[in-house]
């Protein structure tokens, strides 16, 4: 590790992990159980990246506190099933950008997630990812998104500075927090959120594949 290290950090649903399915299954599932009405599917696509309690108050901001619960609870014990049943699969050439990322002495690699530990570790371990992450933040240990927090707490573990790290990711709440940690900020296209969404939070670069990343990674050296 140099001094001050670069660090890349990736949003894991939707950025590296196309797990759309499972998130609308497992809150259609939850909302039934509570006898309640499931919004459309692309309200409920647009608060992935959220923490889960947060993202629920945001689909059913009238419901009371205890209700919310209940389909949070709920949630977690329809995805842990699904989980268990299939694989959330990596998007087209995430894999290999990883790879040739961690082949790159210069790189460290990082992740801010809304999943929980457990949820992060069994998707890394699933994907023989386990170990390509010098930090990993998870929603038990950190306020929403777009709170810095997460972000405060990787660059504190790996010594990097705020302006040599970049967070990479498809919705505005990753922006968001990206821009609220000092860090540069990379949209991508493929998950939750329009690129124009993300170009009006503040994206400093929106890619449409994975084959662009290094590239804009070289151009956020440059300008750093």
């Amino acid at each position: 590790m140099t001094d001050h290290p670069r660090l890349v950090v990736f949003d894991v649903d939707g950025t590296l992990i196309d797990s759309q399915n499972h998130i609308v299954a497992a809150m259609q599932y939850a909302f039934d159980a509570g006898g309640h009405v499931l919004p459309p599917r692309d309200v409920v696509l647009s608060i992935v990246g959220l923490s889960l309690p947060e993202a629920v108050a945001q689909l059913v901001p009238d419901l009371p506190a205890e209700a919310q619960s209940g389909i949070v609870a709920a949630y977690k014990q329809s995805f842990g099933k699904l989980r268990a049943g299939t694989l959330s699969p990596l998007f087209p050439g995430a894999a290999d950008a990883l790879g040739r990322l961690l082949g790159r002495p210069d790189f460290l690699l990082g992740i801010a997630t809304g999943k929980s530990r457990r949820g992060l570790d069994h998707i890394l371990a699933a994907h023989d990812l386990a170990g390509y992450f010098a930090t990993a933040q998870v929603a038990d240990d950190h306020p929403s998104k777009p709170h810095p927090a997460m972000l405060l707490s990787a660059l504190a573990e790996t010594g990097a500075r705020a302006t040599n790290a970049v967070m990479i990711g498809d919705t505005t709440y990753d922006i968001e927090m990206g821009r609220a940690a000092g860090m540069a900020t990379i949209g991508v296209s493929w998950g939750y959120h329009r690129a124009e969404a993300l170009i009006a939070a503040g994206a400093g670069q929106v890619i449409h594949d994975f084959e662009a990343l290094l590239p804009a990674l070289d151009r956020v050296w440059e300008v750093a």
